[in-house]
C-alpha cells in the first residue's frame, strides 16, 4: 500500500510539472505541437454592419487585458499584435489556432500596404483546414508587402475557453515539423493500443476473464477518442462539421471514462465490492454514458451550459475511483499498488484539465492533450497489471487443481491401508481390455484376531496384508480393500498372481505379536469390459472364495466367469 501511494504521488507530481511548466522551460522539441511564434490578441464584440477595413483602421473598442472567456458566447472580432513578417515563396507563412466551437470564421490578413486578403469558412470548411493536434491552419497569401496583423471575425463562438485560442504564425517548415511530430506521437499511440488490444483479446479467447473484455473496451474507446481529438477524423472525413467532430470527441471521452471505471470494477477481487459500492459504480458508469451521449445530442442548444454540466460530471468520476481505492485498501487487495501506479497519470491529468477549464490554471497544449497521454500510460500499465493478475490467478488455479487432485486421490483411497477403496477400484477396473484375473482374499477368522490382539492390532494386520499384496502385484495390477477384511487383486491374465504363492507369502510374513494369520482366496478369469461382465467375474471369484472357506480355509480355489 505504501509503495503504491508513493508511486501515485510521484507520477502525479511529475505529470503536473510537465503540464503546468511554461513551454519555454521545457527542453527543445516539447513545443512541436504548438509550432510558430505566438501572437497576443485583443477582442471586441461584433456588431451588425461592421466592416473589416473600418475595424482595421480603428482599433478603438478592442480589449487587450480582459480574458476572452469573460465575454461569453456570441460574435467577435479578434485582432493580433503586429506580425511584421512577409510570406515568401521560399518561406511561406501560416496562421495557426486551436480548433474551437465556432460556427463561422473569417480571417482577414492585413498587409502594411493597406491590402486585405480574406478567407472565410463555416464549420465544415474549418474541418478541411485542421492539422494533426486539432489545429486550424490558414496559408497566408504571398504578397510583396509584409503582414501587418491578423484579424479574425468569429461568429457563433461558444467561447468555452476562448474565441481564438493560441494563435500563432508559423513557417511551412515549422508546420511540417509539427505535423510530423504529431504523426509520430499518434502513430505510436495507435500502434500501442492496437498491440494491447490484440494481445488481450487473444488472451480473452482462451482465459475468458471479465477484466480482459473491460480492458479491451477501454482501449477501443480510447482509440476512438484519439481519432477524433487528434484531427485524424477531419482528414478521414473532410466534409464533416468541425462542431460534430467536437461533439463526438466529448462523447467518446465520457465513454472512455465509463469503460475505465468498468475495468476497475472487474480488475479487483470480488470481495472489494459490497452492494453499495456496486450500486455506486453502476450509477457512475450510467451517468458518464448519459452525459456523453447527452452532450453529443443537445450541446448545440446551449453549449456553455452543456460544457459546465459535462465538466462536473467528469469531476464526479473521481468519486467511484476514490471509493474503489479506499475499499481495496480496507479489504487488503493484492492489486491496489498496481492500480495506483496505472491510475496516477489519468487522475492527475483529469484534475488539472478541470482546473484549466475553470480558468484556475493557464492553458497548455500538453495539458489540453494530457488525457490522451495519461490514458495511454494507463493502458500500458494496466496491461502489465493484467499480466500480473493473470499470473496470480494461474497460481491460484494451479494450487486449486493440485488440492483437488490430492482430495480426489484421498477420496479414492482406503484411509487405513492406502489401497483403493471399492468405488475407486470399480471405476478403474470396469472397462479394462483383454481377459483379466480377479483374486478375492478374505482373512480367516478375523474376529478372533481382533478379540486376541485388539482392534489396533487388527488394523496393523490389515496394513501388513496390504503391503504383502503390493509386493506381489504387477505394475498394471489394481489392489483394493473392498470390505472389512476382504481384499481384491485384479491383473491382466497374461500377468497373473499365483494364489498359492500369495498364501505362502502371507504365512511367511511376520504378523503383530507373532500371531498366525491365514487367508482364503477365490480367483476367476474372464473379461471385464462392462458392468455385466464385472458382475459375472465377481460372482465367480466370490463363489470360489466360498468354496475355499468351505474346504477348510487357508487355501485357494479357482473358477471361470460365466
Amino acid at each position: 500500500m505504501t509503495r503504491g501511494i508513493i508511486t501515485l504521488l510521484g507520477l502525479a507530481v511529475a505529470l503536473a510539472a510537465m503540464l503546468v511548466f511554461p513551454v519555454e522551460a521545457r527542453p527543445p522539441g516539447w513545443s512541436a505541437g504548438t509550432a510558430g511564434r505566438p501572437l497576443s490578441t485583443c477582442i471586441r464584440r461584433a456588431a451588425p454592419g461592421d466592416d473589416a477595413r473600418a475595424i482595421a483602421r480603428d482599433l478603438t473598442g478592442f480589449d487587450c487585458t480582459t480574458p476572452q472567456q469573460q465575454f461569453g458566447s456570441g460574435n467577435f472580432w479578434v485582432i493580433s499584435e503586429p506580425v511584421g513578417e512577409r510570406s515568401r515563396s521560399r518561406r511561406p507563412l501560416n496562421a495557426r489556432m486551436l480548433s474551437l466551437w465556432q460556427g463561422q470564421v473569417t480571417l482577414h490578413v492585413l498587409y502594411t500596404d493597406g491590402r486585405i486578403e480574406t478567407m472565410s469558412d463555416d464549420a465544415v470548411g474549418l474541418t478541411k483546414r485542421i492539422q494533426l493536434g486539432a489545429i486550424v491552419e490558414y496559408t497566408i497569401p504571398r504578397l510583396r508587402a509584409p503582414v501587418d496583423r491578423l484579424l479574425w471575425k468569429v461568429e457563433g463562438s461558444s467561447n468555452l475557453y476562448a474565441v481564438v485560442r493560441n494563435p500563432r504564425v508559423a513557417t511551412d517548415a515549422e508546420s511540417n515539423r509539427a505535423n510530423l511530430f504529431m504523426t509520430a506521437l499518434y502513430s505510436a499511440f495507435g500502434g500501442l493500443c492496437i498491440a494491447l488490444l490484440t494481445y488481450n483479446l487473444a488472451l480473452w479467447t482462451t482465459l475468458r476473464y471479465r477484466f480482459q473484455l473491460a480492458y479491451a473496451a477501454m482501449v477501443t474507446a480510447l482509440m476512438a477518442y484519439a481519432f477524433t481529438s487528434s484531427g485524424a477524423l477531419a482528414w478521414a472525413m473532410p466534409d464533416i462539421s468541425n462542431i460534430v467532430r467536437l461533439r463526438l470527441n466529448y462523447m467518446l471521452l465520457m465513454l472512455t471514462a465509463a469503460s475505465a471505471i468498468w475495468f476497475a470494477r472487474t480488475f479487483f477481487e470480488e470481495h472489494v465490492f459490497g452492494p453499495r459500492m456496486r450500486m455506486l459504480i453502476r450509477i457512475s458508469i450510467g451517468t458518464l454514458i448519459a452525459a456523453g451521449i447527452g452532450f453529443a445530442l443537445f450541446a448545440p442548444l446551449a453549449p456553455n451550459l452543456a460544457h459546465t454540466m459535462y465538466n462536473w460530471v467528469f469531476v464526479s468520476m473521481l468519486l467511484p475511483i476514490v471509493a474503489i481505492v479506499v475499499s481495496a485498501w480496507r479489504h487488503r487487495s493484492n492489486f491496489l499498488w498496481l492500480f495506483g501506479i496505472a491510475w496516477a497519470a489519468p487522475i492527475a491529468s483529469g484534475s488539472l484539465r478541470v482546473l484549466s477549464s475553470l480558468g484556475l490554471l493557464p492553458w497548455s497544449f500538453w495539458l489540453d492533450n494530457s488525457t490522451l497521454l495519461a490514458m495511454a500510460a494507463e493502458a500500458l500499465l494496466s496491461s502489465i497489471a493484467i499480466t500480473y493478475r493473470i499470473r496470480l490467478l494461474s497460481r491460484e488455479r494451479d494450487a486449486a487443481l493440485a488440492a483437488e487432485t490430492v482430495a480426489r486421490r484421498l477420496a479414492d483411497l482406503d484411509p487405513l491401508t492406502g489401497l483403493l477403496n471399492r468405488r475407486a477400484f470399480l471405476g478403474h477396473a470396469i472397462g479394462r481390455s483383454g481377459p483379466q484375473t480377479l483374486l478375492i482374499l478374505d482373512l480367516d477368522r478375523f474376529k478372533q484376531v481382533n478379540d486376541t490382539i485388539g482392534h489396533d492390532g487388527g488394523d496393523e494386520v490389515l496394513r501388513t496384508v496390504a503391503r504383502t499384496l503390493r509386493t506381489l502385484a504387477p505394475e498394471t495390477g489394481l489392489i483394493a480393500r473392498i470390505g472389512g477384511e476382504e481384499f481384491a487383486l485384479l491383473c491382466h491374465a497374461d500377468q497373473p498372481v499365483d494364489p498359492d504363492t500369495l498364501l505362502a507369502r502371507l504365512r511367511a510374513t511376520r504378523m503383530p505379536y507373532d500371531l498366525r494369520v491365514t487367508a482364503s482366496i477365490g480367483s476367476a478369469h474372464g473379461p471385464i469390459a462392462n458392468e455385466r461382465e464385472w458382475k459375472a467375474l465377481y460372482r465367480a471369484a466370490d463363489q470360489a472364495l466360498f468354496d475355499a472357506k468351505s474346504a477348510g480355509r487357508d487355501r485357494a480355489k479357482t473358477a471361470l466367469a460365466a
